[in-house]
Formats: structure tokens, sequence, C-alpha cells
């Protein structure tokens, strides 16, 4: 036996020449400023330069490395704008964790400016609850807004008509520093120029801290934070055809004792759409047919202001203050043409109307956000307040004039309408994360909104000199809304394995009331979300699992039961009587990098219980579109996303998606079940040319979309552009071109039991724009203090 002993011994001594797993730790932060620095990138390396292991620092700069060590071996430091620094690691026997304190990086002056002219990768990197996209210098970002940023993060992506949708599937949770905004309603993501942003956060599955909404995840933008001393900023100038005219200036100051931020933006852009529908029914065995063509010009004026300020009160406490107010006034115009014809094959209209409408409408959003921060010794250790109020009111009238050409000619009488809305949210919350010991963390905290929304809708038509009410439209909706919730987690890591547990409970009181009493009802439901997040970190490679549970509670805009009657064919009603959508979503992603090529590929898996789709049906020869919830939807799919830059000049992204759905559910008696695959491309190339210009092109694709009534066609669109950096590297000169050739065209085909309906929509031309920006900063860097990140997850 003491043979054995000594055998074995003598076995295991080359083992112990080799390594030892061990945790390195510490913090990387400015060696001017003291400011933690986020997502430096670390590497662990032996005497031969191969890599034992790599990292990144987390938001406050803290790093925790594990790997089996030999020694000798060096660990370095590497970030865009600071020097390269390594040095020596001092390997103990039997000791398993090397602290490394406070590593301080210098700021490379020359580096410095070689990001100004070069900077263009968009760094990815796996969190333990999300995927972080660290925005660059991308050509097509540069010059436009936040849609055009987020058109080109991996999974995400943006319609003409500004919706976003993650995976294909809409039901996304946008929010703007980890908060909800104004910024993300009615479109004004579009007014938030594209260099304020710092990075993207994609969280496919939340963990419990984040609101249960959005069944296909969250978004969360992270705008940029001045960190420069004394007073700073830029001016950006853009001029685009259609007309897209906008300025948008911000002016920073900082102290050691303030932080003053603040955003303008003035924005008249202009929109020309064509929609197209060819239809055929059957009523009683005798065939129909009508042809409609529809032309917009749009006109959206816009004036957008943001300030605040943070108050450092000591080491330790912070106050936030900001104010935020985006005020918007459309002017469209559209005309619809009509031909109805009993013979397909005759060119000839058997009867020929033309409706002209103009539309005027009012937008005022204003939201006040008030944050208090407080940190303890223990860097980790952060209790937050947040209290949020905003108020919004709009006013819309369409004026209407439809006049009949053939057979004989008639003018009818006119319409108008006016819709008048309101609303109040007051939002306020806590968390509070309390570290147990070095590595696990446990995290809690409540919530609770409350919002109010009226809306009036009036028709009427004109009587010799008289308006009557108009197909009795004329109605006032309440609804108001309460959910307050609670949440706790926790996380913690054992060697490479990370993991983090939460549940969060959210209970929701609604009621639709309106003023004629025919919408009177009032939902309660309480559920419980539970979230589970594991990673393992291999050597430059993270491997995550992840499941949460999500809800989908109907927007306003499907609730809504009053309907536009501006086409004399087709309207859009809401369902009062709509239910929310639960999800269970199950998610594994991996993300491995080497020197010049990043591989992330993913597999999915959705369970939507009372899906929430579009259902088209006929009524009084008028085709009406409303929401309706089904049994269930279940989508599986798998994605790959890759960047490759072989060359320091050229750098390529490519992203694909498919899924295979199946919906299961029917209504008014028709059987809605479906099952179908669908599939996304993107590729994007980016070359750095000589005289600091920069080039970039796009294409995007998107296969066909069907489910048991609507066919979608495949659809695609390229964009480029093209940039150069002036006046020694403080002003930079864009010109880009959108949808180009027109390419991004929704065809679709609606089929029911004695009708079809064929549709082609052009929301947006091909726009062109310019650009032109000028950075500035008045005054040298000086040793500041910095903001606390906050609740800004």
């Amino acid at each position: 036996m003491k043979q054995s002993i000594i055998s074995f011994l003598i076995l295991c001594i080359p083992l112990w020449g080799i390594g030892q797993q061990t945790s390195i730790s510490g913090k990387v932060q400015d060696h001017a400023t003291q400011e933690a620095l986020a997502y430096v990138t670390i590497t662990v390396q032996d005497n031969t330069s191969k890599t034992i292991t790599a990292g990144v620092t987390d938001d406050h700069g803290v790093f925790n490395l594990e790997g089996i060590l030999t020694h000798p071996a060096t660990i370095s430091f590497s970030y865009t704008g600071y020097q390269n620094y390594a040095q020596p690691l001092e390997i103990i026997a039997g000791k398993s964790k090397i602290e490394l304190g406070t590593i301080n990086l210098i700021t490379d002056a020359v580096q410095l400016k070689t990001v100004e002219v070069n900077g263009q990768k968009s760094n990815i990197s796996l969190k333990l609850d999300k995927k972080v996209f660290e925005v660059g210098k991308d050509v097509l970002s540069q010059n436009g807004s936040a849609h055009d940023v987020l058109n080109g993060v991996p999974s995400v992506a943006v319609s003409p008509a500004g919706a976003i949708s993650l995976r294909g599937n809409s039901n996304v949770l946008v929010l703007i520093n980890g908060r909800q905004s104004g910024l993300t309603q009615n479109n004004a993501l579009d007014q938030i120029a594209a260099d304020q942003i710092e990075r993207i956060e994609v969280i496919t599955n939340p963990s419990s801290r984040y609101d249960a909404a959005g069944s296909a995840g969250i978004i969360n933008i992270i705008l940029k934070k001045n960190k420069k001393s004394g007073f700073s900023g830029q001016v950006r100038l853009v001029a685009g055809s259609p007309n897209d005219s906008r300025l948008n200036p911000s002016i920073n100051y900082k102290s050691n004792k303030i932080n003053i931020f603040s955003n303008f933006s003035i924005r008249s852009s202009d929109y020309e759409g064509m929609y197209t529908t060819n239809q055929s029914t059957n009523t009683n065995s005798s065939p129909n047919y009508m042809d409609r063509k529809q032309n917009e010009d749009r006109h959206d004026d816009g004036k957008l202001l943001y300030f605040g300020a943070d108050y450092f009160i000591n080491e330790h406490q912070t106050i936030t203050a900001a104010f935020l107010k985006n005020a918007t006034h459309d002017n469209d115009k559209t005309d619809l043409f009509y031909n109805y014809r009993s013979n397909p094959n005759n060119t000839e209209p058997d009867s020929l109307l033309t409706r002209h409408g103009k539309s005027l409408e009012k937008r005022d959003y204003s939201q006040f956000e008030f944050n208090y921060t407080r940190t303890f010794i223990h860097k980790a250790k952060k209790w937050t307040i947040d209290v949020q109020y905003d108020w919004w009111n709009s006013d819309k009238k369409w004026n209407l004039s439809t006049q009949r050409l053939l057979p004989e000619a008639f003018i009818y009488p006119s319409i108008r309408t006016r819709s008048t809305g309101n609303s109040k949210d007051f939002l306020a919350k806590s968390d509070f994360i309390q570290p147990i010991d070095s590595t696990a963390i446990l995290e809690f905290g409540i919530k609770t909104e409350i919002r109010k929304v009226s809306s009036d809708y009036l028709a009427e038509e004109q009587q010799n000199n008289d308006w009557i009410i108009y197909q009795n439209i004329d109605n006032d909706l309440n609804y108001n809304e309460t959910i307050t919730g609670a949440y706790a987690q926790f996380s913690d890591k054992i060697n490479a394995f990370n993991y983090m547990l939460g549940l969060r409970t959210e209970f929701t009181d609604i009621s639709i009331k309106d003023l004629k009493n025919t919408y009177n009802d009032e939902k309660n439901y309480n559920k419980l979300f539970p979230t589970v997040n594991l990673s393992y970190k291999f050597d430059a490679s993270t491997l995550q699992l992840n499941y949460s549970k999500r809800i989908r509670r109907p927007s306003l805009y499907a609730l809504y039961p009053f309907n536009e009657i501006t086409d004399l064919n087709a309207q859009y009603i809401g369902n009062p009587d709509l239910n929310p959508s639960y999800t269970d979503a199950f998610e594994m992603a991996f993300l491995k990098t080497w020197q010049t090529f990043t591989l992330n590929p993913s597999v999915y898996y959705q369970y939507e219980k009372g899906y929430i789709q579009d259902f088209t049906y006929r009524q009084d020869d008028i085709f009406l579109t409303t929401p309706i919830n089904i049994d269930y939807e279940i989508r599986s799919g798998v994605e790959l996303s890759t960047l490759y830059n072989p060359y320091k000049w050229l750098q390529i992204n490519a992203e694909i998606n498919y899924y295979h759905f199946k919906q299961k559910g029917n209504y008014m008696g028709e059987n809605l079940d479906y099952s179908s695959e669908n599939f996304t491309g993107r590729l994007s190339s980016q070359i750095k040319l000589p005289s600091k210009f920069s080039f970039q092109g796009r294409y995007n694709f998107r296969s066909a979309k069907r489910n048991a009534q609507t066919t979608n066609q495949a659809l695609q669109s390229i964009d480029f552009g093209l940039s150069k950096l002036l006046l020694k590297d403080k002003a930079t000169i864009v010109f880009d071109v959108t949808n180009a050739f027109n390419l991004r065209q929704n065809k679709s085909i609606t089929t029911g039991d004695d009708y079809v309906i064929k549709e082609n929509s052009i929301p947006n031309a091909a726009r062109y724009r310019l650009s032109f920006v000028y950075r500035f900063n008045l005054t040298d860097p000086k040793v500041i203090r910095q903001a606390n990140s906050a609740n800004r997850d």
C-alpha cells in the first residue's frame, strides 16, 4: 500500500510542474482620472506566448480570471486609447489566488488620435445575462440615428416605419440607460444621433432585475456620458434627399462636484411612400375586383431637448436629475385611387373613386427622472433609488374629400376626424446589491408604476353647413394600469463556472372603460417569473445557458377600438378584450474570439402561450384587421454571428438566423393552425481607404414569412456610405444611401374563404444624406471625480 502511494505521488510530480488552478483578480482604472475602465481586454500567456486564459473587466473595472497557470506567466492589459501594460505573475505553489490590486492604464495620446481615424471595430462580449455590442465608428451609423445603429446590431432589425424586432419578434422592450424612456416611444429613437450611443446591450433572456415585459427580450441603449473635464461637445449637421435636415448640438461640462450633460435635436424630414393593392372577392358567386394605389407625402418636424446633471455629494453618494422634452409636428398628405371592375380581363373600370386626405398631428412628450446612488467601500455594494414621471399629449386631425369619377361624377360629403389623447405615468423603483463574499452577490429590488391614459375619438360628416357624427364614431376611452413588482436574485461562481438564479413577481391591475360603456373591463393577473443564467469560461471563449419567463402585455394601440377611416376599403381596429401572452424562453450561446475572427453561435427555443397576432376578416364589404390571442406559438432556431478582421483596413460582419415556428388556434370559426420556417441574413463590410476615407456597405435579407392567413414575400435592402476625417480629425463628413435602388418592398398575399388581397408597400423611398460633425473640447483633462453608473445595467 505504501509503495502504491509513493508510486502515485511520483506520477503526479510532472502534473504539479505543469500548473495549478489559480484565480487572478483586480481592478483596472485610468491613471489620471481614477475612473474605472470597463471591457478592458486581459490576457494571460505562458513563456511561449500561448494564451492560458483571457477575459474583460466588468462595468466597475473589476476582473476575475481563472486558469491553470505555469511558471513563468505574464498578464497583459489592452484598451483602445491607452498604452498596453504587462507584468509577470508570481506563481506560488499551493496559493490558488493572485490579487493584483489596482492596475493603472496611461492614456496614449498617439493612439487616441488613431482611434478618431481608424477605430471602426465594434467589440462583442458575452456577460452573464446579456450580449454587449460596443458601438464603433461604422460609416452607416455616423450619419444617422439610433435606428441606423440598431440596424447594424446582430439579431436586431428596424422596419422602415421604426418598428424594432429581435430575431423576427417585434415584442421587444427597449430601454435607455437601463430605464424606460420617452425616447423609445412614437418613433422618438429617430431623434437620437447615432454617435451619442456608447453601446447596445441585447438581452434575449433577461435576469430578474429587469421588467418581465417583452417576450422577445430587451434592447438596452447606453448613451455616452462626458468624461472630459471642463467644456466639451460636438455639433452635427445633416442634409438629405428626400428632405432629411437635422441639427444636433451637444454641450457638456464636468468638474469635481458636478457633471452637466445636454443634447438637442432639430429635425425636418420628408417621407415618400407608395402602396398598391390588388383585391378579388367572391360574394354570391359573383367575383369583383378592386385595384388601389396610394401615394403618401409625409412631413415631420421634431424638436428634442435632453439635459441633466450629476451632483457628487461625496465619494460614495451621487444624485442625478434630468429632463426630456420631445415635440413633433406632422403634416401628411395621401392620395388614394380605387378602380372597381367585375371582369378581370377588362381594363376599363366599372367604377372609379378618388380620395384625398390631409392630416395634422401634434405630439409632445415630457419626462423628469431622478436617481440617487449610494456606493460603499466594497465596490460591488450599491443602493439606488429611481423616480420617473412623464406625461404626453397628442392631437391628430384628418380631413378627407372623396369623389366618384365613373360611372357618373359625384362628390361625396367631406369627412373629418379628430383624435386627442394624453397620458400620465409615474414610476418608482429601488435596487440593492449586497456582496456575500468575494464572488457571491445577493440582489433585490421593488418597483411600482402607475399609468393613466385617455383617448377621445370623433368622426364627422359634412351636411350642408353642419357637421354630424359619422357612422356613430364618437367615444372616449380611459385606460388605467398599475404594475407592482419585486425581485431577488443570487449570483456566484465556482472556478470558471458562473451562475445567477432569480425570481420576479409582478402584479398587474388594468381597467378599460369608455364613455358609452361599450367597453368596461377590469383585469388582474399576478405571475412569478423565474430566471436562470449559467456561464462557463474557457480560454478566450464563453458558453452560456439561459432561461427566463416573460410577459407580453398588449400595447395601447392594440387595445384601442377606435379605427381611422382614411382608407375606404380596409381599417385596423384594436381589441380591448386582448389578453397578455406568456413566454418560456431557453437559449444556449457560445462566444469564441481569435486574433482576427469572432464566432458567436446560439440555439434557442420559445413557447409563447396566448400568442398575439393580427387577424383579417370582412364586415360590410370592409376588410378589418384586429389583434387576437391564439392558443400558442412554438419557435426554435439557430443563430450565427461572425466578425472577421483579416487586415487593419478590412472588417467583415455576417449573421444568419433560421427558425421554425408552429402556431395553433382559431378565431371566428377559422382554423389558424400553421407551421413554417423563416430565415434572415445580414452581410456588412467596412474598408479603410487612404487619406482617412472609410467605406461601408450592408446587405439585409429576409426570407418569405407566413402564417395561416398571410404570406409576406422575401425582403432585401442595400445601404452604403463613405466618410472622411477633416480638420486634424476633429471633424467628419459622411455621405450615405439607405434603401438603395428602392429594394425594400413589402409584398404580401392575404387569403380568405372568399377573397384574395395582394399588397405591395414601399413606406420610404431611397434616401441620400450628407452630414458634417465637428467635435470640440475647450479644457484640458484634469483629475476629476467620475459619475457613478447608477443602475445603468
